[in-house]
């Protein structure tokens, strides 16, 4: 692993914390404010519009600072609205707590791969933002668990503190150890913002915030699916949530050799398949404890195997204004998010039960999936020096 990479790894770590230990903490917020689990679950999304509306915006704003201070300021906004979260006194106040501390998460992610890939060696980019994405992947296999038994022995509020906490060491971090970058900027931001005149920027978001979306539907209600159909009692969530996590480890790692072997957009389309395929089974054979506990294995290796080739997809798409690039991607994983949270709380909400969220997946990845398909036939009419066209071997 590069070293220079590890502060960019603890950020993932502190973002992946905030965003995926909500799923386990549900329950317990949704009875602490005695609100409904699918309520709860609108705050899943908040968080998400955050990350849409933020990862663009302080990205362009930003675009004159040179990437680590930029970094820095973008990890301050997430700790002190991370840590404020964690004093919400109701749902509606949490609620746009979320939504603030949604705000950095695109842009730290979207400047740090850009960060990463600039740092990496020729030919292991995507690997390199797969190193970054590790930290994420960690947390679902440490400090999410963690946090989701902070919540059902003592208190939800712990285990969002504690979030605050790892963005203070991750501020350290990216200061002292994160080599200084110059800014690289080809042109005026309105000349950036031409990135949204592209059909392929367009079909890159569409297929990363639907098909993502399928895999958001599943982990949004994952404890409640674990035991009310699976029958696993609520102390066994945390080591769920930690098999979660390991199948997340695995693929980002695969996903990230995958996309530098063969292509981002080849690895995209296979990885939604196998989405597909997993969350189809999960709806299915969630009653047997056995084969519930693998396909969770499975789709978490899937949900985190995209996330490098995808990221990697739009920065070679998105010559002069890659962080803007990487950052929308960021915000389209984060419209997968609020689009699965809604979409898979619907059927729940209608007393369909915990599995039909499963089932809204399998038409999202799907859909995710035609898209890059659509994006690949585009990318052959292009002329060979086209980036996406270079990119996938045409």
């Amino acid at each position: 692993m590069n070293t220079k990479l590890l502060p960019l790894a603890l950020g993932g770590l502190a973002i992946g914390t905030t965003e995926f230990v909500m799923m386990g903490l549900l329950p317990s917020i949704a009875q602490d404010f005695r609100v409904t689990i699918p309520e709860v679950g609108y705050v899943i999304s908040a968080y998400a519009l955050g990350v849409v509306i933020g990862a663009p915006l302080l990205t362009v704003l930003g675009r004159g600072l040179a990437p680590k201070r930029l970094l820095v300021l973008l990890m301050l906004l997430f700790t002190v609205f991370n840590t404020l979260s964690a004093f919400a006194p109701n749902n509606t106040v949490l609620f746009f707590t979320r939504l603030l501390a949604g705000l950095p998460h695109g842009a730290f992610f979207g400047v740090g791969s850009v960060v990463a890939s600039r740092l990496a060696e020729k030919g292991k980019q995507a690997q390199a933002i797969a190193t970054m994405f590790a930290g994420l992947t960690i947390a679902n296999l440490l400090t999410v668990p963690l946090g989701t038994y902070l919540g059902q022995h003592y208190s939800w509020r712990y285990a969002l503190g504690g979030v605050g906490g790892v963005g203070v060491l991750t501020l350290l971090a990216v200061h002292f150890f994160l080599p200084v970058l110059p800014v690289q900027q080809t042109g005026s931001w309105q000349a950036e913002l031409g990135l949204f005149k592209r059909a392929e920027t367009w079909l890159i978001i569409l297929l990363t915030a639907i098909g993502t979306g399928g895999m958001f539907c599943w982990v949004s209600y994952i404890a409640p699916l674990m035991t009310e159909v699976s029958h696993f009692p609520a102390s066994y969530v945390p080591y769920i949530m930690m098999l979660v996590g390991l199948g997340m480890f695995v693929g980002n790692i695969i996903g990230g050799k995958l996309a530098d072997r063969f292509s981002p957009l080849t690895a995209a389309i296979t990885l939604l398949l196998a989405m597909a395929g997993t969350l189809l089974t999960i709806y299915f054979a969630s009653a047997n404890q056995v084969l519930s506990l693998g396909l969770t294995f499975l789709a978490g290796s899937c949900a985190l195997a995209l996330a490098a080739p995808i990221q990697i997809l739009m920065i070679q798409s998105s010559k002069g204004a890659e962080m803007l690039g990487a950052s929308i991607t960021q915000a389209a994983f984060n419209m997968g998010n609020a689009l699965g949270a809604f979409l898979g709380g619907l059927p729940i909400a209608l007393g369909y039960g915990y599995t039909s969220p499963a089932l809204v997946g399998v038409g999202l990845a799907l859909v995710g999936a035609a898209f890059a398909y659509v994006l690949m036939k585009v990318s052959r009419q292009q002329p060979v020096e086209s980036p996406v066209s270079v990119m996938i071997g045409h």
